[in-house]
């Protein structure tokens, strides 16, 4: 009875192919090229992975060496920047304040509040200085070079408005000067009645 059903199911499955052609089906054949070339293209791959990584790296180096860099350079720049403010808060004081104070239409009595307004300035100015110069000449609260230059920075808009104040100021006492000299020469003048 078993012969039997083998031989049905043998038929059977003979009579089913198409074409009359009976299909097999078993171990799968692999081609050894196939594994060598996809061995070559994981090692090739593997080889890009570490050159890109290490060129991720390099790029972060310069990136950081960059931005060190570019904080010397605003160091350098607010640095500069404060230097002349100085240059012309001592150009104004010896120029400009010694012709306010040897006008003969400022008072005695204002003369000492005007050369102590003006001294006050040029105080501030000079203790900014030596603290820019602690700052650059030594590892000050050990700061690093970003912090540094937003220091110098702030300190060199202060020293922006320093100036502007001593401009406002001796334009004002110019002014009081023009306004005065033109005073006594309407009080001086002769009418002819």
């Amino acid at each position: 009875m078993k012969t039997l059903i083998c031989k049905i199911v043998l038929v059977s499955t003979i009579l089913l192919i198409p074409n009359g052609h009976s299909v097999a089906q078993g171990m799968p054949v692999y081609d050894n090229t196939n594994f060598i070339t996809l061995g070559k293209q994981i090692l090739e791959a593997a080889k890009q992975t570490e050159n890109l990584i290490k060129t991720v790296e390099f790029m972060k180096q310069q990136k950081e060496r960059i931005e060190k860099v570019s904080n010397v350079v605003k160091q350098l720049k607010a640095v500069r920047e404060l230097a002349r403010n100085n240059e012309r808060l001592f150009d104004v004081v010896r120029n400009d304040v010694r012709h306010i104070l040897n006008s003969p239409y400022i008072k005695a009595e204002e003369i000492t509040r005007v050369s102590q307004s003006f001294e006050n300035i040029i105080e501030n100015s000079l203790k900014d200085l030596d603290f820019v110069q602690q700052i650059l000449s030594s590892d000050y609260l050990k700061m690093t070079d970003g912090e540094r230059a937003k220091v110098l920075k702030e300190r060199e808009t202060r020293s922006n408005e320093m100036v502007a104040e001593i401009e406002r100021k001796t334009k004002r006492y110019r002014d009081i000067i023009s306004f005065r000299e033109m005073q006594a020469v309407i009080n001086g003048r002769k009418t002819n009645y």
